[in-house]
């Protein structure tokens, strides 16, 4: 049995384990239906073209976790922000964990998406909320929608900001052979509300895990969102992250991805701009080595008038790795006065690095500012002769040019100590002990 029949499958008995009734279920039905048409996308698609699932599609993936697994704070600690306060949403092979978790409901809902699924008290938001921005000509997105139980639920009332920043960590042990997770995270931000949240997904075992990871985000007018992924996993983990951004009038949603490791990663992000005066940001820095493979792949639709979009992705490619970057923006006829920016830059420090990029505009309407661009290169050997002349040894030069090279796209985390640790992670990944921070 393939991976795509087991599936279809263990839908069956998913089914049985929850309430038929319940309005999500016929949700559920018509993804799972979706996903049994379409199958997983393959590199005959254009939007998958350097990027092959087949090698994933062969594992053997347990669906369901048989048992729980415990783990001690102090065990993971490190992939905590454990610096500062923060509310947390920890899952383990998919199952939440109280044990590591914070959240609270005091003004502010910062819990899990089963009792949103399950619960009356939520209902009037998942029926407006849930599944309304996913898209479902992603079969993968109509795949975890299928088995959508699990994930972080984030409810911020009108004028609302929470106490303090939001992490959402989900941890993998290996109890399975090899493991498909499908988190499922909510996150709403009504009118002049504000929030910051930090994703991770980190596996602490040399077993394949694969995640095929939904989000959806609704910022309503004045709204403010502030997301970060760090995405630093092992050689044997997988993630397909799909992210889905409805912005209303005068909002601001930032999201920048910091791609540092794992064997596979495919980060969809797709932006809707469903109002004016909207400001969408995306940013993201990619360090990789070995036979890493890491995909953005970025859409930006701006439907109203007077709306902004800024992408800027940087990339730093050794050993075997593999790079792609597809960024597509539309602008409507009636996106009158829209200012929309893209550059994607690249560096390739190993001859047998490889990256694929390829910026996209479409746009109907005539009076506008949008401007992309792709760079790839390598290192600028002036620079580094004149650092080595002022008595920086090599391996340190190459990593200052390499940091200052990342720079404009760390000074917007808003969060000092966040900054601060991927300015670590960065130095970590490049293998030197810099001794400041940008």
């Amino acid at each position: 049995m393939d991976l795509k029949d087991k599936l279809i499958s263990s839908f069956m008995a998913f089914e049985n384990n929850v309430d038929i009734e319940h309005p999500v279920h016929d949700v559920r039905t018509e993804a799972m239906k979706n996903f049994e048409m379409k199958g997983f996308p393959s590199k005959k698609e254009e939007a998958w073209k350097y990027t092959s699932l087949k090698g994933l599609e062969k594992i053997d993936f347990s669906i369901f976790p048989k048992e729980e697994n415990a783990l001690e704070y102090r065990d993971v600690k490190r992939y905590f922000l454990h610096e500062i306060d923060t509310y947390k949403i920890v899952f383990i092979d998919g199952i939440y964990s109280s044990y590591l978790s914070e959240t609270t409901h005091d003004g502010v809902d910062i819990c899990l998406m089963s009792s949103a699924l399950t619960k009356p008290m939520y209902k009037p938001v998942i029926d407006v909320y849930f599944n309304k921005v996913a898209s479902s000509d992603e079969s993968l997105t109509s795949l975890n929608t299928a088995f959508s139980r699990e994930g972080a639920y984030i409810y911020i009332p009108k004028n609302k900001i929470p106490k303090k920043p939001i992490e959402i960590i989900h941890f993998a042990t290996g109890n399975e052979a090899s493991l498909l997770l499908q988190p499922r995270n909510l996150i709403i931000a009504e009118e002049n509300a504000e929030l910051q949240v930090i994703e991770r997904h980190q596996s602490l075992t040399s077993n394949d895990v694969l995640s095929n990871s939904v989000t959806e985000i609704f910022a309503a007018e004045n709204a403010i969102v502030d997301y970060y992924k760090i995405q630093n996993d092992n050689s044997k983990a997988s993630l397909i992250d799909n992210t889905y951004i409805d912005q209303k009038s005068r909002s601001v949603v930032k999201i920048h991805t910091f791609s540092f490791g794992g064997k596979l990663i495919r980060n969809n992000l797709n932006f809707y701009q469903n109002g004016e005066r909207i400001d969408s940001t995306m940013k993201g820095v990619t360090i990789l080595g070995e036979k890493q493979h890491v995909d953005h792949h970025t859409l930006v639709h701006h439907k109203q008038p007077n709306c902004e979009s800024h992408q800027d992705y940087k990339g730093i490619y050794g050993e075997n790795s593999t790079g792609v970057f597809n960024g597509k923006i539309i602008v409507d006829k009636i996106a009158q006065k829209t200012d929309a920016f893209q550059q994607n830059n690249n560096i390739l420090i190993s001859d047998k690095a490889t990256i694929n990029s390829k910026p996209q505009l479409e746009i109907f309407a005539d009076d506008v500012k949008c401007s992309h661009g792709c760079t790839i290169g390598q290192l600028d050997e002036e620079a580094l002769f004149y650092l080595q002349s002022r008595g920086i040894p090599k391996r340190e030069a190459r990593a200052l040019l390499m940091y200052a090279f990342a720079n404009n796209v760390l000074e917007s985390v808003r969060i000092p100590e966040l900054k601060t640790r991927i300015n670590k992670l960065i130095a970590k990944k490049l293998g030197v002990n810099l001794g400041f921070n940008l």
